[in-house]
């Protein structure tokens, strides 16, 4: 593998999930009126929708699209819980 992300990664529930965390972080202070929970799932779709475009190509069945925006709350999900995990370790707080 010689890239960090490929396509075929994103389009995974741990590669898009952690996709979506790190761009979150990025972009979380661009889109200070947004709440975070609601950027990561538009990430989250807008990376499964590319990475699903991008890997097997626009001639997909309906049912392929429709799943996208389903898969992507899971991701949102995932990704807002481990950030919250490791805020919660580093105040000296594990639970």
């Amino acid at each position: 593998m010689n890239d960090f992300f490929a396509w075929e990664t994103l389009v995974t529930f741990s590669g898009c999930a952690l996709a979506t965390g790190v761009l979150t972080q990025f972009l979380k202070d661009t889109f200070k009126k947004l709440p975070t929970q609601w950027l990561t799932y538009i990430i989250a779709v807008v990376l499964l929708f590319l990475a699903t475009a991008a890997t097997k190509g626009f001639d997909q069945p309906w049912t392929v699209w429709v799943m996208i925006p389903l898969n992507a709350v899971v991701a949102s999900l995932a990704s807002n819980g481990a950030f919250e995990a490791i805020k919660r370790v580093n105040n000296g707080k594990p639970e």
